[in-house]
Parts: C-alpha cells; sequence; structure tokens
C-alpha cells in the first residue's frame, strides 16, 4: 500500500478540545460551540472566514446539520463523516486533502460524542443487520481485546505475571500523565496495587485495563502550508496522513494469532514513507497511541515499530514509553485517563501534538519536540480501521 502524500502542504493554525467527562449539563451542540470557539481564539479570521467543515460523530448527531446549526454557519459545506474510533482522525484527513487540493483555503475538522447521555456502557453497542457470519460481532470490545494478552504471551513465551506487570504499567503511566491533564477525565493517579486487584471485565482485563466512556468535543483550524504564517507564528504541519481498512477475516483465518494488527501495520508503513521517517522510534519524539486497553497499546508499539516484535513489554517496563522516557506515549493521559468521545478522540490527539510542539503543554511539557504521531485504532483485532499521522513544528528544507 502506497500514497502521494500531502506532506507538508498543509497547516494546522488553531486547535481546540473541552474537557472530557461525564458533561451531564453539555449537549453535543454545546461543545462543539466550545471546541471551535477555542480553535479560532488568537486567529486572525471569523467562522464566515472558512470555506468547509468537516465533522466526525460516530453517533451524536445525523448530516452536517449537527454542526450547521450549533454554530449558526449560512449555507457552508459541511461533510459528516463516521470510522468507528477513527471517527475524529477521519474528519481531520479529508478536511486536510480538500486543502491540499486546492479545492478551499481554510477549512475546519471538528468531532465530538455525547456518549453518557445515550446510556452507552462500553460493553454493548448497536451494530448493522447481518447473517450472522461476522464472528467479531458476537463478543464485547473487552472480550475481543482481552485476547491479546495471552495469545502475546503465548506467542513471545512471555510469562503470565510479567505480561500483567507490563499491563499494569501501561494503565499506571497513563493515570499518572492523566492526572497533568486539567482536561482529562479522571486526573487522579492510580497505584499498581489498586489497578490489579480492581474487578475483572473480560479475560484479565481490569477495570483499570480499558478506557472509559466521555463526553467531548475537539476541533482543527486548517489552512495551506504557506499561508500558515499569516494567522499564528506557530503553525504545525502535516506529514503524513494514512488510513488502512483491513479484509475483516481475522476471526476466522487460522494464520491470525491476535499479537499484532495488520492494518495498523499497513498505515504506519505507508506514514512513514510519506515523512521520510526509517527510524520511527528514534525520529517520533512523542506519540499519541489508541490505548483502548492496556494490552493493545503494547501490542501497538510493536505494530509502529517502537519496539522489536515480542519486546514491547520489556520496554514497557523499563519506562522507555514513560514522560521521561525514550519515546514517550500518550502523555496528555490517552484514551485511558483523557477519556474516549469516539468522534473527538482523533482530533484530541491532534491537540496535544499541537500543544507540545508549540510549547504550550504546561507541566507535561517535553524538551523541544519536532514531531509527533497520532494514531486511531477503530474495530477489534482482526477486523479494523487504522489512523496514522505524523505532524511537525517546521517545514522540511525545499518546501512551501
Amino acid at each position: 500500500m502506497s500514497s502521494r502524500g500531502i506532506s507538508d502542504k498543509v497547516a494546522i493554525v488553531g486547535m481546540g478540545c473541552t474537557n472530557f467527562g461525564e458533561l451531564w449539563d453539555r449537549s453535543a451542540e454545546d461543545l462543539v460551540i466550545d471546541a471551535v470557539q477555542q480553535s479560532i481564539d488568537g486567529v486572525p479570521i471569523e467562522l464566515d472566514d472558512v470555506d468547509a467543515y468537516w465533522l466526525g460523530t460516530l453517533g451524536s448527531g445525523q448530516s452536517g446539520l449537527t454542526l450547521s446549526r450549533a454554530l449558526g454557519i449560512d449555507y457552508r459545506p459541511v461533510t459528516r463523516v463516521e470510522n468507528y474510533c477513527a471517527t475524529g482522525s477521519e474528519a481531520f484527513r479529508n478536511a486536510c486533502y480538500a486543502v491540499a487540493s486546492g479545492a478551499y483555503d481554510t477549512v475546519m475538522a471538528v468531532g465530538v460524542e455525547k456518549l453518557k447521555d445515550s446510556g452507552f456502557s462500553g460493553l454493548l453497542r448497536s451494530d448493522p443487520p447481518s447473517d450472522g457470519t461476522a464472528p467479531e460481532l458476537s463478543v464485547t470490545a473487552p472480550a475481543a481485546f482481552s485476547m491479546l494478552d495471552p495469545a502475546y504471551c503465548a506467542k513471545y513465551g512471555v510469562d503470565a505475571d510479567s505480561m500483567r506487570d507490563a499491563m499494569t504499567h501501561v494503565a499506571w503511566k497513563n493515570h499518572r500523565n492523566g492526572a497533568r491533564n486539567a482536561k482529562a477525565q479522571f486526573q487522579s493517579e492510580v497505584s499498581r496495587e489498586k489497578i490489579e486487584k480492581a474487578p475483572t471485565v473480560a479475560g484479565r482485563l481490569g477495570v483499570f485495563d480499558c478506557s472509559g466512556v466521555s463526553d467531548g468535543a475537539a476541533s482543527a483550524l486548517i489552512v495551506r502550508a504557506e499561508d500558515a504564517y499569516k494567522y499564528t507564528d506557530r503553525p504545525i504541519f502535516v506529514k503524513a496522513l494514512a488510513l488502512a481498512a483491513g479484509p475483516a477475516r481475522g476471526a476466522m483465518d487460522p494464520d491470525y494469532d491476535f499479537t499484532t494488527f495488520p492494518e495498523v501495520v499497513r498505515s504506519a508503513e505507508d506514514a512513514y514513507r510519506q515523512a521520510g521517517i526509517t527510524s520511527p522510534s528514534e525520529q517520533i519524539s512523542f506519540a499519541e497511541v489508541h490505548d483502548c486497553f492496556t494490552p493493545t497499546e503494547i501490542v501497538l508499539m510493536e505494530d509502529l515499530g517502537f519496539s522489536p516484535r515480542g519486546l514491547a513489554w520489556k520496554d514497557v517496563l523499563a519506562g522507555t514509553f514513560d514522560h521521561d522516557g525514550a519515546l514517550p506515549v500518550n502523555i496528555d493521559g490517552g484514551l485511558k485517563s483523557f477519556g474516549h468521545p469516539v468522534g473527538a478522540s482523533g482530533l484530541r490527539m491532534l491537540y496535544e501534538a499541537w500543544l507540545q510542539l508549540r510549547g504550550e503543554a504546561g507541566a507535561r511539557q517535553l524538551d523541544e519536540p519536532e514531531l509527533a504521531l497520532t494514531h486511531n485504532l477503530g474495530g477489534r483485532p482482526g477486523a479494523c480501521v487504522s489512523f496514522v499521522s505524523v505532524v511537525g513544528s517546521h517545514l522540511d528544507s525545499g518546501t512551501a
């Protein structure tokens, strides 16, 4: 799989993100307005200057009217997109392509979700009618992702207690990071003992191995790279956008062993080609990845090329991906601590990249990061979509 990419052709010049959490007193429209207003605060632009919008939401609105009604937009194109948990990233990807194509000069990507009011628990969901031959739809998400743990141990000869320690470290790390984030759903550190003694949900996954159910919204203002400095002195530039949808045969494929997400491997390879990255563990400054469950993050470290196969659990325990490690991962708390309002999560990851690359991340600020990776995963092991972006603080030499 390969694509030409749009490296350094578009830039983000404004971003916004609401608090994530149980926002019972705020509607989806309230959240959209808040995120959008944040993205244009301090930017010399009005909403009337935005040529087109892309709205990502899984189930908190139908059609572009969800956004145009909230913002009072007069007759601008608003495209509503959905792609499982990669929905916010999909809104961003399509908005970026629209600017890179020359169709528009200024666009906005917005993601929003109100899950708490819907009664969504994270366990059960409504799937489209089928003929019953899609086995991945017959189990809950925690049950599906819990299979990563024993499969990984069996393939790589990892002791079950060591794997449990690595899963616990992921949860501990991400809650510790989220405690530094005033917008996170969960802002308290959680001890390793509490994580390991929590009630189980599926397999060996306990409550703290699973991401929360949240409300929230995020947005990005996108322009052509050559125009970026008209709007801000610290834009961030898109280096790569890659999306892969798999054949969804994993549950029936005897060769699929639940120790990898092939879609992630393919989308990462494509993104690295676009961005000219040959050694991701050395060239990427930090990453925001889809830690829907703790073993997911461990497997992703290998699929994204941050750890050799079968060794990510060791790197996790060694602190490689901690805030002060060689390659910080989920320094805003990730899905585990920041929360997971499905339509907003992808843009929330980019929001952390925006803050870090501009030096505005406060207590969790890294030392002069240059390249950030964001990753979304939607679906189940063996049947999913995967998105990878790479964004940077500088234009490459010789580009616009």
